[in-house]
């Protein structure tokens, strides 16, 4: 075959060369019971900012339909758009 020059053909027996060496050292064989508590302890803490990050969305979009509601019933000229509670025992 015929290559251009400095190029030679692709043999299917050269073995590639490997893309990382080393890997061994980011291993977990051998963790400390300290370091496996720790994790555990930083995980259920992520999981706990997350739910909260979670209901706070819910929370807010929840805040902003209803106030969506409101102002769309106020804008169309209606009267009485949002319930005012009357503690009875007053009266």
């Amino acid at each position: 075959m015929n290559f251009p020059a400095g190029r030679t053909a692709h043999r299917p027996t050269d073995k590639p060369a490997a893309p990382v060496e080393g890997l061994a050292k980011y291993q977990g064989g051998s963790e400390d019971p300290s370091d496996y508590r720790h994790r555990m302890i930083v995980n259920a803490a992520a999981f706990i900012i997350v739910a909260a990050l979670i209901g706070t969305g819910l929370w807010l979009a929840d805040t902003m339909a209803t106030m969506r509601k409101n102002q769309d019933c106020v804008l169309s000229g209606r009267r009485g758009c949002t319930p005012v509670e009357v503690n009875r025992e007053r009266w």
